[in-house]
């Protein structure tokens, strides 16, 4: 077993395990630790727990220290000059000429690296950018190109429900979407209605798959013939998934025909083939034609370099 602290990061729902040493860290405290990227500033989502040996697959870092008032200030010393720092870096892609929507800039918290997010139809040759900009800022630079749903995770909104996106709030990874599993769900196929703010389908249906499949499975098809507990045999007319109740027309023909509602329980049918696993019909690329991952990291420079370094992705 080992102890953990779970703490997240600006602009990611996904929690990274720490040790917390001997630290006395609560649920909600600020932290700050070290990453590959450098110091960091986090924010406590669970507090020291003990978990097994298989679930922490990588060493773990300590925590340096839990946040004092002046990291506090650093943060929000580093969020406002961040406006500033985005300001600056349109009228430079303006000036340079480059097709590409900047979406907003972050600091490191020890301003080690200031990264710059954005979104652009296809590749864009920005190193005469990169140079420009760290001569700028004095500091290393990095421009990363996202994809659509990252990108509205990043400025966040509100979804059709009315709550806050979920890809903003708790998703860690973007899964593949079916329009399959919208069919499953009995959902209106019209683009306008089933896509989320990013212009994709929405992540619910996904979230979701599962429980209509299990679902589905227990009821009969459209027009398949069912008895009911009365000794009386029809024809399926419709189903309702969620109150698992079907509807079925009894007797005579054609619009003589009598409706009736029962409980899947009531009837008598022969169960159909399981279904199996929808394709995904829709994965999830880039304008640019590329798909997974949707964090596309192109260069990164260091002030004192003429030409910057291309970089592997990093992981915390």
């Amino acid at each position: 077993m080992k102890t953990v602290v779970g703490v997240k990061f600006a602009h990611q729902c996904k929690v990274y395990y720490f040790d917390p040493g001997d630290l006395p860290i609560k649920r909600g405290d600020g932290v700050v630790v070290r990453t590959e990227q450098g110091l960091e500033f986090g924010v406590v989502s669970f507090a020291p727990t003990e978990l097994p040996d298989e679930k922490v697959k990588t060493e773990l870092k300590k925590v340096v220290r839990i946040a004092t008032d002046d990291d506090r200030d650093q943060v929000k010393l580093n969020k406002k000059n961040e406006k500033d720092a985005i300001r600056i870096c349109r009228s430079r892609v303006e000036a340079h000429g480059l097709q590409m929507k900047l979406l907003m800039a972050e600091y490191a918290f020890d301003r080690s690296k200031l990264t710059f997010y954005f979104t652009s139809e296809g590749y864009v040759d920005f190193r005469a950018l990169v140079k420009d900009l760290a001569g700028i800022f004095r500091t290393r630079i990095e421009l990363r190109q996202v994809g659509v749903r990252d990108e509205t995770r990043l400025l966040g909104g509100l979804g059709v429900c009315g709550r806050e996106l979920c890809c903003a709030s708790w998703i860690t990874e973007f899964a593949p979407v079916a329009i399959k599993e919208a069919k499953e769900q009995n959902l209106s196929l019209n683009s306008v209605k089933i896509s989320g703010s990013c212009g994709r389908l929405m992540c619910c249906i996904k979230n979701e798959a599962d429980t209509y499949a299990y679902l589905n499975s227990k009821l009969p098809a459209i027009n398949s013939e069912v008895r009911t507990a009365d000794g009386v045999t029809g024809t399926v007319k419709a189903v309702n998934v969620l109150l698992q109740k079907v509807t079925v027309l009894i007797g005579g023909e054609g619009d003589d025909r009598e409706e009736r509602e029962y409980k899947v329980e009531e009837l008598q049918f022969r169960p159909g083939k399981k279904k199996e696993k929808a394709p995904a019909e829709e994965t999830e690329k880039d304008k640019s034609g590329k798909s997974k991952p949707e964090k596309d990291r192109q260069e990164s420079g260091r002030p004192d370099k003429d030409r910057p370094d291309r970089e592997k992705k990093e992981n915390r």
